[in-house]
């Protein structure tokens, strides 16, 4: 099947199935980035999605997964704190708001939340949702049901849980928990009524099935938020001598992405920094999100940067 035939096909609302996806790895770069764009426009018109993350809790994370600076396994350069205080929290929330950034996510490390340090965060949710217009999000791990529907109560909007890889290639990533727990964690999320972000890290020594095979579950899943991030070796780590991956191979992961998931927002994420032009060329190959600010161990893009590179590019925030 050509090209232009698959396009088509996605743009008539049948998506990619994986025979496809797997032959748009082997296609010329530039015209398989111009068809995600026409999906993009298409599925998604010109509105891009900005996010902003807060580090509310940094490092001695109990799980080894390779790529992470926060791992208690590896002596990284990463901050260590516990749950920062409501004031500091806030105070980024309102920056964001006075910004113009619509979506904020409370972020932590570790397997999951204690119980107080949840009501710490139910009551933050409280306070920003009262405040601001800010859509918030929480990134808080592997929860029990009684935590989403404490969540659910304070006003929480979404949930995030990156999936990371592709089941095959998920112990060679992590051993402390299973692609499975991650599964059943974003679907009890989506029973207590929340949208959920997910998606992967790319450069930890996959291959390109296994990228598309994690994006086809996360189309299964219903997932419409998809953060997409380029490894960023951090020193200390497992992965600290892996080979960023080209601009190139990052916008073929981008565009190939758009034809399975033609309806989601695909957000760059973390390492867009290492991109020559801070993801301009991904943003012209499908995607259409982004996180802006700082990262979790990592420095971002500053959103008065972001928004004028966005403005330039067409989109409407």
């Amino acid at each position: 099947m050509h090209l232009e035939s698959i396009i088509q096909q996605v743009l008539d609302g049948t998506p990619v199935d994986k025979e496809q996806a797997l032959l748009l790895v082997t296609v010329p770069l530039e015209p398989l980035c111009e068809g995600a764009e026409k999906i993009r426009r298409h599925c998604c018109g010109n509105v891009f999605d900005v996010c902003a993350i807060v580090n509310a809790r940094s490092g001695r994370c109990p799980e080894d997964c390779k790529f992470c600076a926060q791992s208690m396994h590896y002596v990284t350069p990463a901050q260590e704190y516990p749950l920062l205080k409501e004031e500091k929290i806030l105070e980024k929330a309102y920056l964001c708001a006075n910004a113009g950034v619509h979506r904020f996510s409370i972020v932590i490390s570790g397997r999951s939340v204690e119980s107080e340090e949840l009501e710490r965060i139910c009551k933050i949710i409280r306070k920003i949702k009262k405040e601001t217009e800010l859509y918030v999000c929480a990134s808080l791990g592997i929860l029990e049901e009684y935590q989403y529907q404490l969540l659910k109560e304070a006003g929480l909007d979404r949930f995030h849980n990156n999936l990371e890889t592709s089941q095959r290639f998920f112990p060679f990533v992590c051993s402390t928990h299973t692609y499975e727990e991650k599964v059943n964690a974003i679907r009890l999320a989506q029973r207590f009524g929340f949208s959920v972000c997910s998606g992967g890290i790319f450069g930890l020594g996959e291959t390109m099935e296994d990228r598309i095979d994690m994006a086809f579950v996360l189309r299964e899943l219903g997932i419409l938020s998809v953060p997409l991030n380029l490894l960023d070796p951090i020193s200390g780590t497992p992965y600290e001598k892996n080979p960023v991956l080209s601009e190139k191979e990052f916008r073929r992961i981008v565009a190939i992405f758009r034809y399975i998931l033609p309806q989601a927002y695909l957000r760059l994420a973390g390492g867009r920094r290492l991109l020559s032009d801070k993801g301009a060329a991904c943003f012209r190959s499908g995607a259409n999100a982004t996180i802006s600010g700082n990262l979790l161990t990592t420095s971002g893009i500053p959103f008065v940067e972001d928004r004028r590179m966005l403005h330039e590019l067409g989109f409407q925030l």
